[in-house]
Formats: C-alpha cells, sequence, structure tokens
C-alpha cells in the first residue's frame, strides 16, 4: 500500500535534477487542462420597463450575428481542447512518469501525435471526458468520485496509447478502486502549498506544480506496480517489456 510521505520524498528527489524541465512541462498542462475558474455571473440591471417599444428588425440580425460568433468560438474552442490539448495531456503525463522512472526528456511532450497513437489518444480521452460529463450532470458528488476514478487514463494511455477507449477507463476504474479518497487526501495535503503560492501573486502556484504533477506519477506508478500484482493488468498489455519509442 502506497503511502503519501513516501510518493512525495520520491518526487521531490526526482525534481531536485530536472526542476525547471518539469515546470516547463507543468505550464504546458495548467494551459491544455484549463484553470478551473469559477463560473462568470453577470450583472443584467433592472429589468426593462414594459412599456419600452423594441425594434426586432433592428436587433435581431445582430442577435443572430452573435449566436453564430458564439457558436464558431464555442466548435473551435472544444476543437482545439479534443485535438490539441488531449494529446498534450497524455504527452506531459509520460514526461513526468518517464521522469519517475529516471528518463527526463522533454521529447515525451508530443508523444501522442505519433500517427500511431493519436487517434486512439484522442478517442480515449474524449470517452473518459463524456463520461466525467455525464457523471457531473447527475451530481456534483457523483462527478468527483467518478473524476478520480478516471484519473490514471492519461497515464495508462502514456504507457500505452493502442489500449483501447473502453479498456482505458476501464483499467482505471479498477487500479483506483479503494483508493480514491486516498488520492482525495493527497491532493488535499499540497493545499498548504497552493495557498502559498496564491499569496505569492498567484505566480508562486506554478512553482508548486511540478512537485504535484511528479508526485502523481509517482502514484500511478505505485498503483501500476499493485495492479500487476494483482493481475489486473499485465506488462505486455501496457507494453512495459518492449523498448520505449518517443
Amino acid at each position: 500500500m502506497w503511502e503519501r510521505k513516501e510518493l512525495k520524498q520520491r518526487a521531490k528527489e526526482v525534481l531536485r535534477t530536472s526542476y525547471w524541465k518539469a515546470f516547463l512541462v507543468s505550464i504546458i498542462l495548467a494551459f491544455v487542462t484549463g484553470g478551473g475558474g469559477s463560473p462568470s455571473t453577470f450583472n443584467l440591471g433592472s429589468s426593462p420597463s414594459s412599456d419600452m417599444d423594441v425594434d426586432w428588425e433592428v436587433i435581431g440580425p445582430f442577435i443572430a450575428i452573435a449566436i453564430i460568433i458564439f457558436i464558431i468560438v464555442f466548435v473551435f474552442a472544444l476543437a482545439f481542447r479534443i485535438f490539441l490539448c488531449f494529446p498534450l495531456e497524455v504527452g506531459s503525463m509520460r514526461y513526468f512518469k518517464q521522469a519517475a522512472e529516471h528518463e527526463v526528456n522533454l521529447n515525451h511532450i508530443g508523444y501522442a501525435f505519433n500517427k500511431h497513437r493519436y487517434w486512439d489518444v484522442v478517442k480515449a480521452m474524449l470517452w473518459r471526458t463524456f463520461l466525467n460529463f455525464l457523471w457531473f450532470l447527475l451530481l456534483i458528488i457523483p462527478g468527483i468520485v467518478k473524476s478520480y476514478a478516471y484519473s490514471m487514463v492519461p497515464y495508462i494511455l502514456a504507457d500505452n496509447p493502442n489500449i483501447g477507449y473502453r479498456r482505458a477507463v476501464e483499467l482505471s476504474k479498477e487500479m483506483t478502486r479503494g483508493h480514491k479518497f486516498r488520492i482525495f487526501v493527497l491532493d488535499l495535503s499540497f493545499l498548504g502549498w497552493i495557498l502559498l503560492g496564491i499569496v505569492v501573486l498567484f505566480v508562486g502556484v506554478l512553482f508548486v506544480m511540478p512537485y504535484i504533477y511528479a508526485t502523481k506519477a509517482e502514484l500511478y506508478l505505485a498503483l501500476r506496480q499493485q495492479a500487476l500484482k494483482n493481475g489486473l493488468t499485465s506488462e505486455e498489455e501496457l507494453r512495459l517489456n518492449q523498448t520505449p519509442v518517443i
């Protein structure tokens, strides 16, 4: 059974010799995964007077144009997230995973853009996102629980991008079974560092991110080892016995 202190200690050892590379990858990850800000609130002001005349012939075309622009921007942002950010996220996770295994190489960031990996990675990440979305539609708490259940998908794809989108999600669920609350506590353990980073004009948070990502990579390795031991997967399925190709 993994322990938080051991994971963090191993992460610190990795970062001692490769912190600034990890910092660069963390910036990329922060960009592709989003900042997670709270939704904006718009003040619409007081209700219009009932006797106010609206010339829809004049306003109508502007409203139609605004709607079209919104749809175009939304579709572009969605495509950007799916076709660029998803592969970058997997590549970044591969960097941290490989760094934890003593192979520090920034070329891993582009790992998923190989033609033999790209579409399988996109499908698996899109499937995970879709499932998360459905669970969050149900209720917030189940959504959070399932997000932890699916959290190992990018790391699994970093080992074997061709494992299949359904199998990647299923294996992540099996690997995190009985560990989700402990992973949640692990996340809470970084709260002090994050608050300290926020105090330093928010920029300080960026310098904490490599520590968090490196620890999560150590967590994956620990869960992977346990999954192999329990027969949930195999070295062949995760391609651990093959010569790595960047």
